[in-house]
C-alpha cells in the first residue's frame, strides 16, 4: 500500500469529514485569533490596521496566481515590485533625505537577498496547485529567522525555538506525504524562498534603527523588480498579447497587495508593540488558505491539514515570548 493510503487507514476517519472541519477550524481559528486582539484597546487602531495588512497579504496570493495565467512569473514580479516600488519612493518623500550614502551597500544588500527569494517564491507559485499549503511552507521563514539569527550572527536563542523546528519538521513531513514523501518543486521553491527571506529579516533587523523604513522598502522593491525583469528579458519568452484581465490583477498586485501593504504595514508597526506586530501577521497563511477554499474551492486532505496545523503550532511557540508580551495587557484587565 502506498504511504498516503496507510495514513488515511491509520487514521480510521471519512477523509469528508475532515476536510469540512478543517474547513471550519481554519475560520473560527482566525476569527477568535481576532478577536483576542481586537478586544485590547491598548493598541486597537494599530491591530485593526495590522489585520488589514495581513488579510492584504493573503490577498495578494489570490491576486498574484490570477496574473500568472497570463504573465510569465519574472516578468509578472519584475512589472509588479517596480510599479510598487516607484509608488513607495513617491510617498516616502522627505524620509529620504535621511538615507546617507553609508547605508547604501547594506540596503543593495538586503534587495538582492530579497530579490532571490522573491525569484524561488514566484517560481513556486506557479507551478504550486495549492495555495493555502503553499501559504504554511512560506511561513517557515518566522521559525528560520531565530536559526539565521543563532547561527549567522551568533544571537542566543530561547528554548522555544528549538522545540519549534522539529514540530515545523514534523508538519512538512506530512505535507510531502501525499508525495511519498517526496517534496515537489513549487514545495523546494517555496523552502528556498523561506530561507532567503529569514535571511533577509534578520539583516533588515540590523539596518531598521538606522534607515527610515519607507526608503528602504522602496529601495528593496525596486532593486527586486529591476533583477527579476532582467532575468526574465533572457530566460523567459515575453507573449505577444496580455488580456486586460490580466493586466488588472497585476496592477492590483502591485497597488494593492504591495505598495499599500507595505505603506500600512509601516504606519501601524509605528502604533503598538514589535511582539502585537509579528504576532497578528502569523495570521496570514490561515488567512490565504481561506481565501483559497473560497476563490478556487480548494480542499485539504488529512495529512496536508495536520501538516499545516503542525506548521502554525511551530509558530507559535516560536513566538511564545512575544504571544506571552502580547496578551499579557489583556489578561491584566481580565483579572
Amino acid at each position: 500500500m502506498k504511504a498516503v493510503e496507510v495514513y488515511q487507514f491509520l487514521l480510521g476517519i471519512n477523509i469528508n469529514y475532515l476536510l469540512l472541519f478543517s474547513h471550519h477550524f481554519l475560520f473560527l481559528l482566525a476569527i477568535d485569533y481576532m478577536r483576542l486582539f481586537l478586544n485590547n484597546r491598548y493598541s486597537l487602531k494599530a491591530d485593526v490596521m495590522l489585520v488589514g495588512v495581513t488579510l492584504i497579504a493573503a490577498t495578494g496570493w489570490v491576486f498574484s496566481k490570477e496574473a500568472l495565467a497570463g504573465l510569465p512569473p519574472l516578468l509578472f514580479i519584475g512589472i509588479r515590485f517596480l510599479i510598487a516600488g516607484g509608488v513607495l519612493a513617491i510617498i516616502a518623500g522627505r524620509d529620504w533625505l535621511e538615507f546617507g550614502r553609508s547605508r547604501v551597500p547594506n540596503t543593495v544588500l538586503t534587495g538582492f537577498i530579497m530579490a532571490a527569494g522573491m525569484i524561488f517564491w514566484v517560481k513556486g507559485l506557479n507551478a504550486s496547485s495549492h495555495l493555502g499549503e503553499s501559504a504554511f511552507i512560506h511561513s517557515l521563514s518566522f521559525i528560520l529567522v531565530p536559526l539565521v539569527a543563532r547561527w549567522g550572527f551568533g544571537d542566543p536563542q530561547p528554548l522555544t525555538t528549538w522545540i519549534a523546528l522539529p514540530v515545523a519538521l514534523c508538519g512538512l513531513g506530512l505535507l510531502s506525504l501525499e508525495n511519498g514523501f517526496r517534496l515537489e518543486n513549487s514545495q523546494l521553491y517555496f523552502l528556498f524562498a523561506a530561507a532567503l527571506f529569514a535571511w533577509n529579516i534578520c539583516l533588515i533587523t540590523r539596518l531598521s534603527g538606522s534607515v527610515r523604513a519607507l526608503p528602504l522598502s522602496a529601495v528593496q522593491l525596486l532593486i527586486v523588480g529591476a533583477t527579476a525583469l532582467l532575468l526574465s528579458l533572457f530566460t523567459e519568452q515575453w507573449p505577444s498579447e496580455v488580456a486586460g484581465a490580466i493586466w488588472g490583477w497585476l496592477l492590483i498586485s502591485a497597488l494593492v497587495a504591495t505598495s499599500l501593504r507595505f505603506f500600512l504595514q509601516v504606519y501601524a508597526q509605528g502604533l503598538t508593540s514589535a511582539s502585537h506586530a509579528a504576532l497578528i501577521m502569523t495570521l496570514e497563511p490561515v488567512f490565504t488558505a481561506l481565501l483559497a477554499s473560497m476563490w478556487f474551492a480548494e480542499t485539504m486532505s488529512g495529512a496536508q491539514f495536520a501538516g499545516c496545523a503542525l506548521v502554525f503550532v511551530a509558530m507559535l511557540v516560536s513566538r511564545a515570548r512575544m504571544l506571552l508580551l502580547a496578551v499579557q495587557p489583556f489578561l491584566s484587565r481580565m483579572r
